[in-house]
């Protein structure tokens, strides 16, 4: 039953891997635009269908426009989703209207989260949440200028609840951040469970606990807050326990707003703590670089360094998120994720790789940078990092580029002359496509190889897997003491599902899948 669910969720996550994060997040918001509107027309929600009409496109304007203006001067492609994606978050925060002043604070709030992107930024990463910082400053403006209208989160409605929870879930599984809005779930529901007991105990009557508590769930914007916003890529720190740390910050002020005088530090003002919070934690993460040369690995693997302008700090095993503006970027955009190659003993060297299979835009762009032209790291993130305890038996299995993270593992072993006890499994189409043979066998460490053809002069220590496809079975048979090992894995969903009965019984398992670009 374990190994079908875990199946299933590899196979789900490679699905959901085929969308870059903007235009998935795109397809579940706009679904649930369509969704509320359904529901308006029936008199399932408060708000009337036109105002909602009316409302996006007059967001959905406002941002476009702010957006043409910033990208033009600071010469950056124009993302539409990016555009559509922070009208829709508004959507649901603010309250929708036909009257010309609440249409007017719209367009106001919808300028001020465009105008966020670009002034309040760090290095191309967001310091806030756009659409937060937009409804924040319009609830503001609205102390001087109530007619303009203010922050409702109006996606807090029973109606509206089983579809915020499953869309989110889709998001979330994407992206990974499951547990981490989760915990702050968990935070909000408990201490808003315990405001609303204190605050009826101090005026002298009672609350049923159990309506208090499914009214949190069901009428409150906790579940939308989470899904769409806290879950942001962008303003969310690199390790998942700052993650954790920031969830449960943004939980415990959702939660339990503050009031000062006249406004409230309600869900977007909690919000914006926690990304300032998690920049905190980031800031030193977003550098730039400067390419220094690229090289053929494998005939179809091609290696990149780039020597970084300041120091950066990373783990090895994390991913670094890469920019590379061009013109009409495809669906998958101007960013994209890569392992790092290189160990942390070799900054200011900093090294990824890539197949070049495909031809997405992104590597078309990458591939005409020339040697000494700069590239943005947007942020550094990822937990699959080696335990600290450097006597705990480890097995690495890679597939394909998926090498890359263990790449680094290795060097940094080496170069600070580690000792530890790592049997590695490499699954490979080819004996050609081995990438960083020198590494692994620098590294001195049992290599069992799976490929359709036997390798030629397999250095000591190396052993030929056979020309069959790694299963459950051979990778015991391959590692018999697994039991002993903590399991680390990456490469696509479907090996992950396939080895997940031979990997359950490792003391620990830790993935790092990947749908391929």
């Amino acid at each position: 039953m374990i190994s079908s669910l875990s199946a299933t969720w590899n196979r789900l996550l490679g699905v959901l891997g085929r969308l870059s994060m903007y235009r998935l997040v795109l397809l579940a918001l706009s679904t649930l635009a369509v969704i509320a509107l359904v529901l308006s027309v029936t008199g399932a929600v408060s708000i009337a269908p036109l105002d909602l009409v009316a409302s996006f496109a007059v967001l959905a304007a406002a941002i476009m426009a702010v957006d043409a203006i910033a990208q033009r001067i600071v010469r950056r492609p124009r993302r539409i989703e990016s555009a559509l994606i922070t009208a829709l978050i508004l959507l649901f925060v603010l309250r929708p209207s036909l009257e010309p002043l609440p249409l007017l604070g719209l367009i106001i709030a919808g300028a001020i989260a465009s105008l966020s992107k670009y002034v309040l930024a760090w290095r191309g990463r967001h310091i806030f949440n756009p659409a937060a910082v937009g409804a924040s400053a319009l609830t503001i403006i609205s102390i001087w200028a109530p007619d303009l209208g203010s922050s409702a989160w109006w996606v807090g409605s029973p109606a509206l609840a089983i579809p915020v929870i499953l869309l989110g879930l889709v998001v979330l599984i994407r992206t990974e951040k499951v547990r981490v809005v989760g915990l702050f779930l968990l935070v909000a529901i408990a201490v808003g469970l315990v405001r609303n007991v204190v605050q009826a105990q101090a005026a002298g009557f009672t609350l049923d606990p159990g309506m208090t508590f499914s009214s949190l769930v069901l009428s409150s914007p906790f579940l939308f807050l989470g899904a769409f916003m806290l879950s942001e890529p962008l303003t969310l720190p690199p390790r998942r326990w700052q993650q954790f740390t920031v969830a449960g910050v943004v939980g415990v002020l959702a939660g339990w707003p503050i009031s000062f005088d006249v406004i409230t530090l309600g869900q977007e003002r909690a919000l914006l703590i926690g990304n300032l919070v998690a920049f905190v934690f980031a800031m030193r993460t977003a550098v730039r670089l400067t390419i220094v040369e690229r090289s053929a690995v494998t005939p179809s693997v091609r290696e990149y360094s780039f020597r970084t302008e300041r120091p950066v700090t990373f783990t090895p095993g994390q991913y670094l998120e890469i920019e590379v503006p061009h013109a009409r970027p495809d669906s998958r955009g101007t960013r994209r994720e890569f392992s790092i190659l290189s160990s942390p003993a070799e900054l200011p060297l900093v090294k990824i790789a890539m197949r070049e299979g495909s031809q997405s835009s992104f590597k078309k762009a990458i591939a005409t940078v020339q040697p000494g032209e700069e590239l943005a790291i947007t942020g550094i993130w990822g937990d699959f990092v080696l335990p600290r305890n450097t006597e705990t038996p480890v097995l690495m299995v890679a597939a394909g580029i998926g090498v890359t993270p263990f790449v680094s593992h290795l060097r940094h072993i080496r170069l600070t002359q580690e000792n530890r006890d790592v049997v590695f499994v490499y699954v490979a189409s080819s004996s050609d496509e081995l990438a960083f043979r020198e590494d692994l066998e620098a590294a001195g460490i049992p290599v069992i190889v799976v490929t359709k053809d036997e390798p030629a002069h397999l250095p000591d220590g190396w052993t030929w897997g056979g020309g069959t496809r790694l299963d459950a079975e051979g990778l015991v048979r391959h590692v018999p003491d697994i039991a002993t090992r903590h399991a680390f894995v990456s490469g696509p969903p479907a090996l992950i599902a396939t080895l997940t009965p031979a990997l359950e019984r490792a003391k620990s398992i830790t993935t790092d899948a990947f749908s391929g670009y």
